[in-house]
């Protein structure tokens, strides 16, 4: 007689979106993705990394809203192989990761009202990005079995207008007047170029590597 099916166990607390939560048992194939933010938000919202809850970091300028679902890859850390790698890729020196986790951005059809929710997401491609000295790479992804995206498997297959809009919004969504303080230089922030799903995919195993290296993995 076969057993029955094992509960599956209860955690008493919510887990650490960015510690307490794998990044997925298929990955780099398949992502878990924390979504901070959605297109809705008129100010920009992140984890806070000591409580793991989400906090207002600021408003968003003007009228610059993200385009799409947008968060990170639990589990995963902007560290010294990203940012090795980064710099590889573009012949630059110095170069090292964010310190954050690996942004994700994600496409979908339908409507996701609010952030702090989890989905499962295919990347397709990404976004060289350098603030300052930092590495800061934006993972482009669809949604898994999403009505219009989910068939899409590399960045080609997705709208260049789209992609463009996305690009906008991540050379600009850190501009704000005086966020530097008073007498620090301007922030340089630049997209190097745009890479398909196969490096976006190496980009995320050497974040969680970075991550592997750096924290004690709870799942």
């Amino acid at each position: 007689m076969s057993n029955p099916q094992q509960p599956t166990p209860v955690v008493p607390y919510q887990a650490h979106p960015w510690h307490g939560i794998s990044a997925g048992e298929r990955a780099p194939d398949i992502v878990a993705a924390f979504i901070e933010m959605v297109p809705t938000d008129t100010v920009k919202y992140e984890v806070d990394k000591r409580s793991g809850h989400l906090k207002l970091d600021r408003p968003q300028k003007y009228s610059s809203q993200c385009p799409a679902p947008y968060g990170f890859i639990p589990q995963t850390y902007c560290g010294q192989r990203c940012g090795e790698f980064a710099a590889q890729q573009t012949a630059r020196t110095s170069i090292i990761g964010d310190g954050d986790p690996l942004d994700i951005c994600v496409l979908s059809e339908r409507t996701i009202n609010h952030g702090g929710v989890l989905v499962h997401a295919r990347p397709i491609g990404g976004y060289r990005m350098f603030d300052g000295n930092e590495a800061d790479d934006k993972i482009l992804a669809v949604l898994c079995d999403d009505p219009a995206y989910g068939a899409f498997r590399n960045i080609a297959d997705c709208p260049r207008s789209l992609v463009e809009r996305l690009r906008h919004y991540f050379l600009t969504y850190k501009d704000m007047p005086g966020h530097n303080g008073p007498g620090q230089p301007a922030r340089r922030v630049e997209i190097t170029d745009i890479y398909d799903a196969d490096e976006a995919r190496q980009i995320i195993s050497l974040s969680i590597a970075d991550y592997q290296a750096s924290f004690r993995p709870t799942w």
